[in-house]
């Protein structure tokens, strides 16, 4: 090997190391306490000062027993709840941003551009095509509809959508269909960051070996992601991280 191969070698570990060590989700001191009013009242606290960080690259999977909080967490690390305490940073647009103080509209342009989000049911846009439905977020980009429409396909093909439903609503799709449509929509962008919550739940063998193919692309192009796994081959498949979500209050009933 010569000195100009090594030298270009190094360069490029350098670069990955780099890339992987760039602190993408920067989470210190969360708390989320919900206030039931049809209880009297009562407040529940599901997160108590959690502290995480995700770096470019690399998966967290969260784990713990049903009502620990995990999905309590990913909801408000995309700002689907606000914290009660502590900071959610995201790096977007180079700097980092606090999502638990950052305007609606910033919140907006953040999803769209560096935040994604995979939740375990796809909700379902009543007459409007799969096609369109898996292909909407990269047109919301401003990406071409020709691109857009052969990178859905690409997806819908590999997630074993057959061709001839991807004209149909996917309302009248099975639950595993509807999942694996919301799977396509979920990583037709480069997103990256990426908050997965259960994407394999309803789906076979088969087609979770699809997701976890997915995954690990993402994460070979620096994306930093996030997500709840029950089952064992998927989580161990693509975790670097394990992260145990703890809370000293009680247990809830449900876990919110």
């Amino acid at each position: 090997m010569t000195l100009q191969m090594t030298t270009q070698l190094k360069t490029q570990a350098t670069t990955q190391l780099t890339a992987q060590l760039k602190v993408m989700i920067d989470v210190q001191g969360l708390s989320k306490t919900f206030t039931l009013h049809n209880q009297g009242g009562i407040q529940l606290k599901v997160l108590n000062n959690v502290n995480l960080q995700v770096n470019a690259g690399e998966c967290t999977v969260l784990h713990g027993e049903s009502g620990a909080g995990k999905s309590t967490l990913l909801r408000t690390l995309y700002a689907n709840y606000l914290p009660s305490q502590g900071a959610i940073n995201i790096w977007h647009r180079h700097e980092m941003i606090n999502l638990a103080t950052a305007h609606s509209r910033l919140l907006m342009e953040i999803r769209k551009e560096t935040l994604g989000y995979v939740s375990q049911f796809l909700r379902v846009i009543p007459r409007v095509s799969t096609l369109d439905v898996v292909m909407q977020p990269l047109r919301e980009r401003g990406v071409c509809e020709a691109e857009s429409r052969a990178k859905a396909a690409d997806l819908l093909t590999q997630l074993n959508i057959p061709e001839r439903l991807w004209a149909l609503a996917p309302s009248t799709f099975s639950g595993g269909e509807q999942q694996r449509v919301n799977i396509a929509r979920g990583f037709i962008v480069d997103y990256p960051i990426l908050l997965l919550d259960e994407p394999t739940a309803s789906l076979d063998q088969r087609n979770s070996e699809v997701v976890i193919k997915l995954i690990q692309q993402a994460l070979s192009r620096g994306t930093a992601v996030v997500g709840i796994f029950h089952d064992a081959v998927v989580r161990e498949s693509v975790a670097d991280h394990f992260f145990d979500v703890n809370r000293e209050a009680e247990p809830a009933a449900v876990d919110f």
